[in-house]
């Protein structure tokens, strides 16, 4: 037993912290183009918005989406044949995530070896372990630039309906710029983390100074640009950064440093190891052979799972305590309770290794003390960083705890536990919905298949599927993979994406080249992918119940698990099982568990 760990005294502490923000403000506004008045907040501050004529065209492949998904999935069209391929996107160009999240300081948390698509194929190795957010976005771009994706592509466009033409068999696909194209396949490359949230506090509109998401950073109020830090345009502003998630424990230290002021508004502190940044040695990049990008990948996705590997290739703080703390050690005859106590042993002693971090970092007892996690390591998205907790050493950066959340949003500022901060600019640090959001609610449009039934109707109950790839009654429909969709999931999602669009490029060459129509899922193999699925699903309400508030958990209430809506061989996943069920399934020369129309 390890010295200092009472189970019970540290269950009962991370009670009590629970308690405190349970019944703060758990709403959130999404969506918000919907929302007239919060719509602005959506606006594209990176690519001027240009006026054009509707395009009314046939493609044979429509990819809704144009972030690393839909980009490599069109990629990998390109290599099986020549297809006409239009990427639709809202954004103003391609990257996804990574066009939209340019705020100071941005980086991936995932080793930009694995994290980074195509590496191979396009000759490229990362400048970094962990690359930057220009430099992820920038070789996105090149992908779309190197297969020739960007001439056809329609950006600065939302589609307002999918719908499936019974007698044509084709999507037809409209838009808000009143574009209509019929396409003889259709993938939804949507993204995992697409729908931006503001927590609900009275009175956004009221406030008379700047503000705006961190996922639509203003750099013209603030100065500097992507990729350059130096925001000089803040040394006369306070600014209020409300959150302390991923996004805030970046932006936090370039503002800190640039403005005149910063206030930090925190519900629930993060738990934040080592991130333990370098550039890229040379002596790396000459022992690379070819296949190594998926060696790399296949080995940290197998670690992460608690396979046994002679070497952990990426050994960062994923592999040394996420897949410890989600693969606990078990020693044969151990009964369910001895089990239990030495997961909870092990998740502790990762968690003071955090919060004696803090200590270390942080002069102040009393701003280090409001800055400790106090709740499992896998209550909320572990993250890591080397400049954010030693910022709160700065005069200029002020740390406000509110475990309820922001009370009201005045003309002049925010009020906490009825004090008024003045602000000249309010940064929302407050990420996007969950990744296991409904895939309908994530498509951001209604998709009607067969006899005009809506996907969401289909999937009012939880996800239907076949892989996780395709869904009877969407005939030549393709889902990304991505968490909920009865798929894999992985810390590396990129992983998972790429699998995902190899699959579902060559399975559209497989259709044509075969002359087919129209390709679904029976509705046997559909029934028992499903049943599978929920086999697999385990209940974790004890555990959440026990978590802080979190996107991870539902913020508290796990009634809105789903074992519909789980993975392929349960927790997170099987990857391996399910890539050779992929792999089998494009190897047969038929079409196994399809309905097939020629």
């Amino acid at each position: 037993m390890t010295s200092g760990f009472d189970r019970d005294a540290v269950q009962r502490k991370y009670a009590e912290e629970r308690a405190r923000r349970v019944d703060g403000n758990r709403q959130s506004v999404s969506q918000l183009w919907r929302d007239e008045s919060l719509a602005h907040y959506l606006d594209d501050p990176f690519t001027d918005y240009i006026e054009r004529a509707p395009v009314a065209t046939d493609v044979d492949v429509a990819i809704v989406g144009a972030g690393i998904a839909g980009v490599v999935t069109g990629a990998k069209l390109r290599d099986q044949g020549d297809y006409k391929v239009t990427l639709i996107d809202t954004a103003g160009g391609v990257g996804g995530t990574w066009y939209w999240n340019r705020y100071p300081g941005v980086m991936c948390d995932v080793e930009s070896y694995i994290y980074m698509p195509m590496l191979e194929e396009m000759d490229y190795v990362p400048t970094r372990k962990y690359a930057f957010g220009e430099e992820i976005r920038e070789h996105i771009d090149a992908i779309a630039r190197r297969y020739d994706l960007l001439d056809d592509a329609l950006f600065h466009t939302r589609v307002l309906e999918s719908r499936w033409d019974e007698d044509a068999a084709r999507w037809v696909i409209t838009t808000d710029r009143g574009d209509t194209l019929r396409a003889r396949f259709l993938v939804m490359a949507v993204g995992i983390l697409n729908l931006a949230k503001l927590p609900a506090i009275p009175g956004h509109e009221r406030f008379q100074g700047r503000s705006f998401h961190a996922s639509r950073w203003d750099y013209d109020y603030t100065g500097g640009a992507p990729g350059d830090d130096h925001l000089t345009n803040l040394a006369d502003k306070v600014v209020g950064i409300v959150g302390t998630g991923a996004t805030a424990i970046q932006c936090v230290p370039p503002v800190g440093e640039s403005a005149q002021h910063t206030y930090v508004f925190q519900r629930t502190p993060s738990a934040i190891g080592v991130r333990n940044n370098f550039d890229t040695p040379e002596e790396f990049v000459a022992s690379l052979e070819p296949g190594w990008q998926k060696d790399r990948m296949e080995n940290f996705t197998a670690v992460m799972a608690g396979r046994e590997k002679e070497r952990d290739l990426v050994a960062d703080a994923w592999t040394a305590h996420m897949a410890k703390v989600s693969n606990p050690r078990i020693e044969p005859g151990w009964t369910p309770e001895q089990i239990g106590e030495a997961a909870e042993q092990f998740d502790f002693e990762v968690m003071e290794e955090h919060r004696r971090r803090v200590d270390e970092e942080i002069a102040d007892a009393e701003v280090a003390e409001r800055l400790k996690p106090y709740y499992r390591y896998l209550c909320k998205r572990p993250l890591f960083h080397d400049e954010f907790l030693a910022a709160f050493n700065s005069p200029k950066i002020t740390l406000v705890d509110c475990p309820h959340g922001v009370e009201e949003i005045t003309e002049r500022g925010v009020i906490v536990d009825g004090e008024e901060y003045a602000l000249d600019c309010i940064v929302y640090a407050t990420g996007f919905e969950a990744e296991v959001t409904p895939f309908p609610r994530r498509a951001g449009h209604p998709i009607f298949g067969r006899d005009g039934q809506a996907l969401a109707n289909k999937w009012a109950d939880g996800a239907m599927t076949l892989h996780g790839i395709m869904t009877r009654g969407f005939p030549n429909l393709f889902l990304s993979p991505g968490p909920g969709q009865q798929a894999v999931v992985s810390v590396n999602h990129t992983h998972v994406m790429v699998t995902g669009a190899e699959h579902i490029a060559a399975a559209i060459a497989k259709v044509d080249r075969a002359g087919v129509r129209a390709i679904e899922p029976t509705e046997a193999a559909e029934a028992a992918w499903v049943a599978a699925v929920e086999a697999g699903f385990a209940d974790r309400s004890p555990f959440m119940l026990a978590c802080t508030p979190s996107r991870l958990n539902f913020e508290g209430d796990p009634s809105l698990q789903n074992a519909r809506n789980g993975s392929y061989g349960g927790g997170y996943g099987d990857y391996f099982d399910w890539k050779r069920i992929l792999d089998g399934w494009l190897a047969d020369s038929g079409f196994p568990d399809m309905d097939v129309e020629t």
